[in-house]
């Protein structure tokens, strides 16, 4: 199944996402067990964290450039609201 996609992002307290999807889908995204080594690791400074952003290949990133995988954010967020 193909996933919709994204078309807004939240940084939320707790280093979680909401994720806003075209099909209207609103979905909740656990980041924190992501945030291992040095690269991801930066995404634990807060003011990082909140430069997530929708990326123009219909997935997420921050400033650093982490990215995480569309479908990745789809099957391991909590769908939220329809």
């Amino acid at each position: 199944m193909l996933q919709p996609n994204i078309i807004n992002v939240i940084p939320l307290e707790n280093y979680m996402l909401e994720l806003q999807y075209e099909n209207g889908e609103k979905r909740i995204f656990d980041v924190k067990p992501y945030m291992k080594g040095e690269w991801f690791g930066e995404l634990k400074d807060i003011s990082v964290f909140q430069t997530v952003k929708v990326a123009q290949n219909w997935t997420i990133e921050w400033s650093g450039g982490q990215d995480i995988e569309p479908k990745e954010l789809y099957e391991n967020s909590k769908l939220i609201s329809e």
